[in-house]
C-alpha cells in the first residue's frame, strides 16, 4: 500500500516534468526555426508580432502568435499549428501568406512541430492586435492563395541522404527546413515562388543580394567548415561579421543552437568533403587598374580611420577587408549599400561588437563610389572585372538612392 501510494504521488512530478521537457526542447526548436525574428517587432514583446515585412507586393506583418485567444494563437490545437507550418492554413481555414515559409516547414517533424506548440503556449500572452496586412490587388485576395499552393507549396524537397555522414543529415533538417534558408537564399519567380531548380544559388532581399550558399560558391568566398560554424555561433569570423537580414538571424536563433548545431549546417553546406577555401592576396596598387587606383585615396579618406589603412582592421571594433568574403561577390550591390547606408552597431556573442559604420552617400558622388568600390574589389576581393560609373548609379538607384 505504501509503495502504491508513493507512486500515486510521483506520476504527477513525472508528468510536470515531461511537460517541462517538452517545453525546453520546443524552446529550442523555436530558436532553430528563427519564429521570433518574423514574429517580434522592433523594441516589442517578444512573439506579439507586429513586425513589417517588405515584399515586392506590399507590407506583410509578422503575427502575434503568444497564447492571447483573442489577438493571438491561445485557441490553436497542436493540430491546428502543425496545419499552419506545413499546409498555410489557419484554423478557420484562411489561407497564410508564405512570407510565413510552410513552403519549407511543410517538411517539418511531427513531434517538432508539437514541442514549439508546447512552448509558445508556456509564453505569457500578450494582447496586442495584429496590423492589417497592406498588399496591393490581386495579391490582397487570400482565395487565390489556394491556387499558388497548388503550384508551388510543397516544391521544396530534401535531397537523399543516402551515402551522407549523421552530421551532414542533421545539418540538411536545420538549413533546409528548420532554418529555411532557402527561403532568402534562392531566387524567386514572378509569382513569388522559389525556384527549385536554383536552390540556394543566391536571392535577392531588400535590395542586399542574399548570396548563394552552393559549396563551391561559399569556397570561392573563402569559407572553410569551422569559420562558417564559427560564424554562425558567433556572427564574425575571419571572412567578416553579419550584418542587414542576417543579423537578425544569430540574433534570434543560431547564438541559441549547440555547437554541433552549427557544425551540421556547415558540414551540409560544405560537404562531407568540402572543396577547398580559396585563398587571396592582396594586389599591390600599382597592379591595379586605373579607377582602382584613383579608389586608394577614398578608402584613406573613409574607411581607413577603422579599417586599417592596409584592410587589417581593429579587433573587436571592424572587420578587416583583407579576406572580408563580401568583397568578393561578383555582385557589388552588398558592398555599395554598406558604404552607402552604413551598418548599425552590433552585439556578437561573448566580448564581440562592431562600432557603428556611418553611411558616405552624401560623401561620395557616383564616380568617387566606383573608384573606391573597385579599389576595394580589385586589392582584397580578387576581382579583375572593374565597375564602371553608369553601372554603379544603377544600382545605386535600385537601392533607392
Amino acid at each position: 500500500m505504501r509503495v502504491l501510494l508513493m507512486a500515486a504521488l510521483a506520476l504527477p512530478l513525472l508528468a510536470q516534468a515531461a511537460d517541462e521537457q517538452l517545453i525546453e526542447r520546443g524552446r529550442y526548436l523555436a530558436h532553430a526555426a528563427d519564429c521570433v525574428a518574423c514574429h517580434t517587432a522592433e523594441g516589442g514583446a517578444p512573439y506579439a508580432g507586429g513586425l513589417p515585412l517588405a515584399s515586392p507586393y506590399g507590407i506583410i506583418y509578422g503575427t502575434n502568435i503568444t497564447p492571447d485567444k483573442t489577438h493571438g494563437i491561445g485557441h490553436y490545437s497542436a493540430d491546428d499549428l502543425y496545419r499552419a507550418l506545413t499546409e498555410g492554413e489557419r484554423p478557420d481555414g484562411v489561407k497564410l501568406y508564405p512570407a510565413m515559409p510552410y513552403t519549407s516547414y511543410h517538411l517539418i517533424r511531427r513531434e517538432d512541430s508539437d514541442a514549439i506548440h508546447a512552448y509558445l503556449m508556456s509564453l505569457e500572452p500578450v494582447a496586442r492586435p495584429n496590423p492589417q496586412t497592406e498588399l496591393a490587388f490581386p495579391y490582397n485576395i487570400r482565395f487565390g492563395m489556394a491556387f499558388w499552393n497548388l503550384l508551388y507549396k510543397n516544391r521544396v524537397q530534401l535531397e537523399p541522404a543516402e551515402g551522407r555522414s549523421e552530421t551532414w543529415q542533421r545539418g540538411q533538417y536545420l538549413v533546409e527546413v528548420l532554418g529555411h534558408c532557402g527561403e532568402c537564399h534562392t531566387p524567386r519567380n514572378a509569382l513569388g515562388a522559389l525556384e527549385q531548380d536554383r536552390r540556394l544559388q543566391g536571392g535577392l532581399l531588400g535590395g542586399y543580394q542574399a548570396p548563394s550558399l552552393l559549396a563551391e560558391d561559399l569556397a570561392a568566398r573563402g569559407w572553410n567548415t569551422d569559420d562558417l560554424a564559427r560564424f554562425l555561433k558567433h556572427g564574425i569570423s575571419a571572412q567578416g561579421s553579419m550584418f542587414n537580414e542576417m543579423f537578425p538571424v544569430l540574433h534570434h536563433s543560431t547564438q541559441y543552437l549547440p555547437e554541433d548545431d552549427h557544425r551540421a549546417m556547415a558540414t551540409y553546406l560544405l560537404g562531407d568533403q568540402p572543396p577547398p577555401a580559396r585563398s587571396i592576396e592582396a594586389r599591390a596598387l600599382d597592379s591595379l587598374g586605373d579607377s582602382a587606383r584613383r579608389g586608394r585615396q577614398h578608402y584613406l579618406n573613409v574607411c581607413a580611420g577603422c579599417h586599417g589603412s592596409e584592410g587589417e582592421g581593429v579587433p573587436h571594433v571592424a572587420v578587416a577587408m583583407n579576406g572580408n568574403t563580401t568583397l568578393r561577390l561578383d555582385d557589388a550591390r552588398n558592398l555599395l549599400r554598406v558604404i552607402d547606408d552604413g551598418i548599425r552597431e552590433q552585439q556578437f556573442t561573448g566580448f564581440e561588437r562592431m562600432q557603428p559604420m556611418p553611411g558616405f552617400h552624401a560623401a561620395l558622388d557616383d564616380a568617387e563610389l566606383t573608384d573606391l568600390l573597385n579599389y576595394l574589389r580589385q586589392t582584397w576581393g580578387g576581382i579583375d572585372a572593374e565597375l564602371g560609373e553608369a553601372e554603379v548609379g544603377v544600382l545605386r538607384g535600385e537601392t533607392g538612392h
